[in-house]
């Protein structure tokens, strides 16, 4: 049985905040974007402070090993945290799946792909290794983990996803990641299903280049769609996919597809939370044509927050394009309006909240540690063993 999300509309937005945003506020409340480094930059902190940017994604590049890099992370949250407009607190997001998407180094959890805790047969253990998850994230100060990936891994030559994915099987995928949801959320993060529509039988990675999908909607809707159409009430945000669908828009990738982003999702699923783009910067969109050109059709398809993760003059560039175009066409402005919403209602659900120093240690050696043993033994894996 699928649970109702906690509310994927605009509660607890207050009544005019949106509408007194400047154009380059509104811009930047659509912008999710990466840094260099393991400190905030000064030029970012800026932005932030200003409501120029809704948050930050996380990588390995940005995190430093063992309890001190850990602690330092939980010192950067805070300061993200408290140098926003407490009005518009910020994303704080990572992917954190398990697996070979994993960026927190030990002594956090180390999670195997996700397909062999799966492989276990046991929803409780998934729904708990999701809660310990949670719980470590929220209290290093994270708000969102981008997982799980919903893909349904059909294509043994994907290069991407494989493993990532629950299964082979689409309901066992539901099931398994229905379990895992409720986990992170009881942990006290917010969760996002990917990548929608399905990525799961692509035979080109789209960080490199732009996959197609070529399946009839018939074998799309019994696969690649079934687990986003029955997770659909219970996920806080989806994330699209640089993919071509033909048989749903043979004119363009999902990310920028008023048919898939728009129609599919919105009213014949009829999911209401936040909907990322993947990040602009991927070969997938970028090799066709840059950041800032791609922003305002994604936005303009049904995206509400934009991933730019890597460099921040493009990060700026697609600010620029964002405010220029809301300050001179009014019905791309009330477009922004809506995302910027659905954004907000997100990101007041869930603010950053970091906990002590030692309140960290406590959670690494009590649950997180546990539950690492219990993984190892369960799984036969020596390497999950705690350091």
């Amino acid at each position: 049985m699928v649970e109702t999300a906690q509310g994927g509309g605009a509660e607890g937005v207050p009544e005019g905040l949106l509408d007194a945003l400047s154009p380059a506020e509104l811009a930047g409340q659509l912008l999710v974007v990466g840094f260099d480094g393991t400190e905030l930059p000064t030029e970012l902190c800026a932005l932030l402070r200003a409501g120029e940017r809704a948050g930050v994604i996380l990588f390995r590049r940005n995190l430093t090993p063992e309890l001190a890099g850990l602690q330092q992370l939980q010192r950067i949250c805070g300061e993200m945290g408290a140098l926003t407009p407490a009005e518009l607190p910020p994303l704080i997001s990572i992917d954190e799946e398990g697996g070979r998407v994993a960026r927190l180094q030990p002594p956090a959890l180390r999670l195997p792909p996700m397909r062999r805790i799966a492989g276990l047969g046991d929803r409780a253990l998934l729904e708990r290794v999701g809660a310990v998850v949670g719980a470590e994230l929220a209290c290093l100060g994270l708000t969102m983990n981008f997982a799980p990936v919903v893909d349904v891994d059909t294509n043994p030559a994907n290069p991407v996803i494989g493993d990532r994915a629950f299964s082979r099987d689409p309901v066992e995928v539901s099931e398994c990641a229905a379990a895992y949801l409720r986990g992170l959320r009881a942990g006290g993060v917010q969760s996002c299903l990917k990548h929608f529509p399905g990525h799961g039988d692509t035979l080109l990675d789209s960080h490199l280049a732009l996959p197609t999908v070529a399946h009839a909607r018939e074998r799309l809707e019994a696969v690649e769609l079934l687990p986003f159409r029955r997770l659909a009430p219970l996920a806080d945000s989806m994330m699209t996919a640089h993919v071509v669908y033909p048989a749903l828009d043979p004119g363009c990738a999902a990310t920028l597809s008023p048919r898939i982003a728009g129609d599919l999702l919105r009213r014949e699923l009829g999911f209401e939370g936040v909907l990322f783009s993947d990040d602009l910067e991927m070969q997938a969109l970028a090799g066709h044509a840059a950041p800032e050109e791609s922003a305002p059709i994604a936005l303009l398809a049904g995206c509400d927050l934009l991933l730019v993760c890597s460099r921040a003059e493009a990060a700026g560039r697609v600010h620029l394009a964002l405010r220029t175009r809301i300050q001179r066409d009014p019905a791309f402005r009330a477009r922004c309006l809506e995302a910027a919403r659905r954004s907000l209602a997100l990101r007041r659900r869930c603010r950053p909240r970091p906990g002590t120093p030692a309140a960290l240690e406590a959670l690494l050696r009590g649950e997180v540690a546990s539950l690492q043993a219990e993984l190892a033994e369960r799984l036969g894996l020596p390497a999950l063993t705690a350091s």
